[in-house]
């Protein structure tokens, strides 16, 4: 019997991104073109690591995002 090892993602789609801060797709892209939300390029996809939401909320509650 194979034990199936599951990870959580590093690297979330701005789809996921949106849903996990209840805001729209297009508002997640303008975080990442303003650079208050860190994105990585793969290929032609861009890709928000997991750490980057954390601390974009972390901001957020300290009032130093918008």
């Amino acid at each position: 019997m194979r034990k199936t090892l599951e990870l959580s993602p590093l690297l979330l789609t701005p789809e996921e991104v949106a849903h996990i801060l209840r805001v729209g797709r297009s508002r997640v892209y303008d975080l990442m073109r303003s650079h208050r939300l860190i994105s990585v390029k793969i290929g032609g996809s861009r890709r928000v690591p997991i750490v980057a939401v954390q601390q974009y909320i972390d901001d957020l509650v300290s009032g130093e995002a918008s």
